[in-house]
């Protein structure tokens, strides 16, 4: 494959992390090429397991219909996790009443609070409120936490459902940290499931800051339901860098990007 075919190729890959598709019949006329010449990209990016061929075009490899549960995902891309929860801790500040979301990946951010003084903690994530508790007995961790309730989904280890929605609406948050499914350039950020997207949406209205945190693997796939639009998110934090064709979009919104290294 010649240079130029590769860059070809690279330009197709960041148009499934904007879109989550790509068309043979728009690929043609952005890069000027034959429709047999981009096909011949999409099946050398399919056979490297990059993409998945369709008709008229290809979407990007779907890691899952269902989100997996909290066992399966506390192994999945740990390292990057670890630098996006050390990164977001790094942006909170002593006194600040913060939500950490439920997910392996807010997670990650408790063990970096430690030197952090008169936190308010609230969350819907059971680990999370192991994770604090643990750390407040043994004198690490000062302040105070406040668990929503509601229904128990024993698979995830959240709580979620009206009883967690009315709760979680009476709090204000300063800082709320966000786990997500999906995250798009035409439609934001998006959840597997509704219930907890939709409990999710209640903290992020009521929220100052909305931080985004989000491993590579998020980037260019689209969930059942719709959490929040590029209005409402402020950073995002990942252990990529911003996708290339991203930048109007989020400028014009005002959202930062930050790359945890």
């Amino acid at each position: 494959m010649s240079l130029i075919g590769e860059r070809r190729k690279m330009i197709i890959l960041n148009q499934l992390n904007a879109k989550g598709q790509v068309k043979t019949f728009d690929l043609v006329k952005e890069l000027g090429v034959s429709a047999e010449t981009i096909r011949r990209y999409l099946e050398e990016l399919e056979a490297e397991n990059r993409l998945k061929r369709k008709y008229g075009g290809a979407i990007k490899i779907n890691l899952g219909a269902e989100e997996p549960s909290y066992l399966n995902r506390e192994v999945l891309n740990a390292e990057e996790k670890r630098r996006i929860g050390q990164a977001a801790a790094e942006l909170v500040e002593d006194n600040d009443i913060i939500f950490i979301d439920d997910g392996t990946t807010p997670l990650q951010m408790i063990a970096y609070l430690t030197n952090k003084r008169h936190l308010t903690v609230l969350t819907m994530s059971m680990p999370a409120l192991h994770a604090l508790m643990d750390y407040q007995t043994k004198g690490l961790f000062t302040g105070d936490i406040y668990f929503i309730g509601g229904k128990v989904n024993v698979m995830h280890s959240r709580v979620t459902g009206s009883i967690a929605e009315r709760m979680a609406s009476l709090f204000h948050v300063d800082k709320a940290f966000i786990s997500i499914d999906g995250i798009v350039l035409d439609k934001a950020i998006t959840a597997f499931d509704a219930e907890r997207g939709q409990l999710v949406s209640k903290v992020i209205d009521n929220a100052k800051s909305t931080v985004v945190m989000t491993d590579n693997s998020k980037i260019g796939q689209v969930r059942l339901f719709k959490m929040a639009d590029w209005r409402q998110v402020d950073l995002v934090i990942s252990d990529v860098g911003r996708p290339p064709g991203w930048e109007s979009t989020l400028d014009e919104h005002g959202v930062t990007w930050i790359e945890a290294l």
